[in-house]
């Protein structure tokens, strides 16, 4: 995935925005004002910090040693970093982000919920 791809599938999700809190550098993707996907897309190699079921973070570190690690500066029980440079299937890394962005929806009040899903 090139980071023009990565951009572009992060703002394709409801509501998706991209802001710059930490600098131009740092693109941050967000959700009703919650960040589910945090990257340097100029940065080599190509890394995001998702957000993942505690769980499930455990499971892929262990499943793609090197590839997907605790999130760098980030809560390492709730957030992974992910290598995107093409070791890991586009598919994978597109689900990951997915479940990222599903994984904030879920903790936002009911009311902002209901706000996505109105057209």
């Amino acid at each position: 995935m090139t980071p023009k791809g990565l951009r572009a599938f992060c703002l394709s999700f409801n509501a998706a925005v991209e802001d710059f809190p930490f600098g131009p550098e740092i693109s941050v993707f967000k959700v009703l004002g919650r960040m589910f996907a945090l990257t340097g897309l100029d940065a080599r190699p190509l890394t995001v910090n998702l957000k993942c079921d505690p769980e499930d973070a455990v499971r892929l570190r262990g499943e793609h040693e090197g590839l997907i690690v605790p999130g760098w500066h980030m809560n390492k029980r709730h957030w992974n970093t992910v290598t995107v440079d093409g070791a890991l299937p586009d598919r994978l890394v597109r689900e990951l982000i997915e479940d990222s962005y599903d994984l904030v929806v879920a903790g936002l009040p009911r009311a902002e919920r209901l706000r996505l899903d109105r057209p």
